[in-house]
């Protein structure tokens, strides 16, 4: 449980299992405090930015991890200008309010994790990486084996075929993965949406939806809260 005499942090949330393993690893410490998740919305589909997972599923994750939602609502062209003042007005707001720090799931991109320092060094905060240099194979099979439950929602035909969306993420997936792509996913190659695990206090009950191929690139699996009517996922 996080505690009140910690850093207050934000963690960036994209509903996927990195985020969830870093949650987890930051819930272990007595260091941090977690006010909300962070997560970007795209306007236009309603649906967490590339992962193409519903707000409606979101909100349910936040829910079962006892945690608020910080939305940053991007529109589905978004220019990297309307991303970085959208996100630093929320950051600024939260800054003002005692948040010192962002975590982010980041493993191993270089490039992205200085990105992130700059960005957050523009409103003085600074950014957590508690996955940092980890490695992937083992933490796939870290979080498989602490009891997380997770689908993947999106995956990039580059390099995997249509067979690896709507998958649970589970040791046969992991076996089945070619051998050029990351077992986290850590260069894009897929994205998932976690339903349940030991940071949960309940399973989000869900059923899959539509597969779509998106700017003939990007397998979407959409993913249903039971009883949500379809409709068509995100592209990214």
């Amino acid at each position: 449980m996080d505690t009140e005499m910690g850093e207050k942090i934000l963690l960036c949330w994209s509903g996927g299992k990195d985020s969830a393993l870093a949650l987890y690893e930051l819930r272990k410490s007595c260091d941090f405090e977690i006010t909300a998740l962070l997560t970007t919305i795209t306007a236009d589909y309603d649906r967490v930015s590339m992962h193409g997972i519903r707000r409606a599923l979101l909100e349910l994750q936040a829910e079962s991890l006892g945690l608020p939602l910080e939305k940053v609502c991007i529109s589905k062209n978004a220019s990297n200008e309307e991303y970085g003042a959208k996100m630093e007005r929320i950051l600024t707001r939260c800054r003002r309010q005692g948040v010192s720090a962002v975590a982010f799931g980041d493993v191993a991109l270089q490039d992205v994790r200085e990105y992130r320092e700059k960005n957050l060094a523009r409103v003085e905060m600074r950014a957590i990486f508690p996955l940092w240099k980890r490695d992937t194979a083992e933490l796939a099979r870290t979080f498989i084996g602490l009891g997380f439950k997770a689908v993947t929602t999106c995956v990039d035909s580059n390099v995997l075929g249509k067979e690896f969306v709507g998958r649970v993420f589970d040791e046969k997936f992991l076996a089945e993965l070619p051998s050029n792509v990351d077992p986290c996913g850590e260069n894009g190659e897929f994205h998932s949406f976690v339903y349940d695990g030991p940071i949960f206090q309940r399973r989000i009950s869900h059923k899959l939806g539509e597969v779509v191929l998106r700017n003939e690139r990007f397998y979407f699996c959409d993913l249903l809260a039971n009883q949500e009517p379809d409709c068509p996922p995100e592209g990214p």
